[in-house]
């Protein structure tokens, strides 16, 4: 049995080095998914049915990333979201689509891509798996070379191999990260999110990394792309938002609040199909937070002013650029805002 140190977003600072960028709107943060998925922003929105329906998506393409519409719904319904969020969309946007493996997942995917979707992302937990093999060669088999497709879960280097050898283009990765996931209590199984993205930079093939999950804030899409990964994928920052499926619900003292739930968990189970197997998630509430425009404009500024302090201009530089070290928690400590904790 294998016994490696990992480790996760809050055990690395990227070190500061020198600049010459002179304003964050020298930098360009577009990245190449491959395959035709070229978003301006490296910013997915997660398929969830707490994060992304139509509105999430369009909110997404106008700020340069994309959306995956998620699949705990009809196929009707999905294709009405996807419609919606097309209604702007130039040449250059996205709008993906969630699938599944078993079941309807060939009717599902052919009428997302004819509803409009640009891309359609394998929505698994454990992605490493014979049955995402069989979808890819299926969905392959279907769409041609000529069509993005995104798959996962995955957690190694191996898996990231595999599901690009059976064909898909970009991979979410990361098991067990999520706020609300809590497979790695349940089964035991994951490893911490940043080890995943080194672990899978290693990778010969030409194929996109996705960070998915742990992401809590701006300096950790940072540092997930720093490490190599090439887009993150999103869902607690978003969650919460106007945008965001579902009604905003207010306490008796004021106080605003959305639903926010891993699809893994009881509730969103019973909810989709009546009953629920293994849980690995979470349902919870997280505060109203507006808008998402103004959530995505403030990860847009820490992102930009990231690259600035590693000197990068371009993702492709901030990969060659980077450098990390390993903190002390005493380090983490430091890193936050501390006068707030401080007993005087």
């Amino acid at each position: 049995m294998k016994n490696n140190e990992a480790i996760s977003y809050d055990d690395i600072l990227l070190i500061p080095q020198y600049s010459d960028i002179k304003s964050r709107t020298e930098i360009d943060v577009t990245t190449d998914l491959g395959n035709g998925l070229i978003l301006k922003s490296p910013l997915l929105s997660s398929p969830m049915d707490t994060v992304t329906g139509g509105a999430m998506a369009m909110a997404m393409t106008l700020v340069g990333g994309a959306g995956v519409i998620h699949r705990y719904n009809t196929i009707i319904e999905q294709q009405r979201h996807i419609k919606r969020a097309i209604d702007n969309v130039s040449e250059f946007d996205h709008v993906g689509a969630a699938i599944g493996v078993t079941g309807n997942y060939i009717d599902r995917a052919t009428a997302a891509f004819d509803a409009g979707a640009t891309f359609i992302c394998i929505d698994v937990a454990h992605g490493h798996h014979i049955l995402v093999k069989s979808a890819l060669h299926s969905l392959r088999a279907i769409f041609g070379n000529d069509f993005h497709i995104m798959a996962g879960n995955v957690a190694t280097l191996e898996g990231i191999n595999d599901l690009s050898d059976w064909g898909a283009n970009s991979v979410r990765c990361n098991i067990g990260g999520g706020s609300i996931c809590s497979t790695r209590i349940q089964t035991g199984h994951g490893l911490p999110g940043l080890q995943t993205i080194l672990d899978c930079a290693q990778t010969d093939r030409e194929v996109a990394i996705v960070a998915d999950g742990g992401i809590k804030n701006s300096g950790d899409i940072v540092k997930a792309l720093a490490c190599g990964a090439d887009a993150v994928m999103c869902g607690s920052l978003l969650a919460g938002t106007t945008e965001a499926p579902g009604e905003v619900q207010r306490d008796t003292d004021g106080s605003a609040w959305k639903s926010y739930r891993g699809m893994a968990s009881k509730e969103a189970q019973t909810e989709w199909r009546g009953k629920y197997a293994s849980f690995e998630g979470v349902s919870t509430r997280v505060p109203y937070q507006g808008k998402v425009k103004n959530i995505l404009e403030d990860l847009d500024r820490g992102i930009r002013s990231g690259f600035s302090y590693s000197g990068a201009r371009s993702l492709e530089e901030l990969h060659v650029k980077a450098e990390y070290v390993r903190q002390t928690s005493s380090g983490l400590s430091e890193s936050h805002t501390h006068i707030l904790t401080r007993k005087w």
